[in-house]
């Protein structure tokens, strides 16, 4: 008797091939299958009866689409996993799993690049040559390194790189999480509250994950505590900034400038920022990228993949059904 072929279901992504994937399942009887996900509709069609789905940000695995997979597992490629209903997966018997040490030097470096482009003006500067001027007074003032105090909210993996980085550029460095490490990088203050971090600070970066019920951290109480002339940068998640409250506080110049990512609304509508636009440096949701962290997230993501296709435990487990649950999906 023939074995059927175990079949991987990969949606929501725009990668050329899958050959990273491929070389994971290469001793595995695996079919590989990929679309869009862009609607349940899709997803069912894709990846109904799909062992095993691995899935980009965009596709929604609400509780009426998960209702109608077979799969006995949702891998996301990245940490966030506010794309798929998990009291339902839990309830069906679906795992849930996700990759979270990915592209932690990137998402660093790519804050560090914002904070410096606010910090030198450069968005300001490139405007002045474009328009015919020349000359900086206009965007004056600007300070050393050295002058400047960086608050770095979290002190997981990627807050403390950034906390490294920053710290070797010249930066003074203080640090806050509600759940800190027992030991920092030398010459790392943690600060007791994030309301001393805010006032302190001259540079504001955030690298911590999103409530779960979606509050933001940062809103208008939070703005008024911040130094006049600060600079926000979110690398993280949009829902940490509130907004209406962030374009206040930049119209009414209670901080200058915020250097951003992420959005509460992806991808980003520009007309929603348009009366503060010029004191904003925007990029696509792009600071975990680069060729090696994308093959990094996508090896790890596949090896979970694996893992359930074997029999085995995830490492990143969000959800774990029970196993009268995830049995009956074999």
């Amino acid at each position: 008797m023939t074995m059927k072929s175990k079949k991987v279901a990969i949606v929501g992504t725009r990668y050329a091939n899958f050959v990273i994937e491929e070389e994971v399942f290469a001793d595995l009887d695996v079919t590989i299958v990929s679309g869009p996900g862009k609607d349940s509709e899709n997803i069912i069609d894709i990846a109904g009866d799909a062992e095993i789905i691995l899935a980009g940000a965009p596709p929604k695995f609400d509780r009426q689409t998960l209702g109608k997979l077979s799969c006995r597992g949702i891998i996301r490629y990245g940490v966030g996993t506010e794309s798929v209903d998990l009291l339902a997966a839990k309830d069906l018997g679906i795992w849930v799993s996700r990759v979270a040490d990915y592209g932690t030097e990137a998402v660093a470096t790519h804050s560090v690049a914002l904070a410096l482009a606010a910090v030198r003006g450069i968005r300001e500067a490139d405007q002045v040559v474009q328009n015919g001027s020349w000359g900086f007074a206009d965007i004056k003032p600007l300070h050393l390194p050295s002058a400047l105090t960086v608050g770095v909210v979290g002190t997981g993996r990627i807050g403390r790189h950034a906390s490294k980085q920053f710290l070797g550029l010249g930066f003074n460095v203080i640090t806050y999480d509600i759940a800190p490490p027992k030991e920092l990088p030398e010459g790392i203050e943690l600060v007791s509250s994030l309301s001393e971090l805010l006032r302190r600070s001259d540079i504001v970066s955030l690298h911590v994950p999103g409530s779960a019920d979606g509050a933001p951290l940062i809103g208008a109480a939070e703005f008024s505590l911040m130094k006049p002339g600060a600079i926000i940068v979110n690398t993280s998640r949009g829902s940490l900034i509130k907004s209406s409250s962030l374009i206040d506080a930049l119209k009414n110049g209670l901080i200058r400038t915020a250097a951003l990512d992420v959005f509460e609304r992806e991808p980003v509508q520009i007309a929603d920022f348009q009366e503060v636009a010029a004191k904003i440096i925007f990029s696509p949701h792009m600071a975990w990228y680069t060729e090696e962290s994308e093959a990094d997230l996508r090896f790890k993501a596949a090896t979970e993949a694996r893992r359930l296709l074997s029999g085995d435990r995830p490492l990143e487990i969000v959800v774990e059904p029970s196993p009268e649950k995830a049995r009956a999906r074999l």
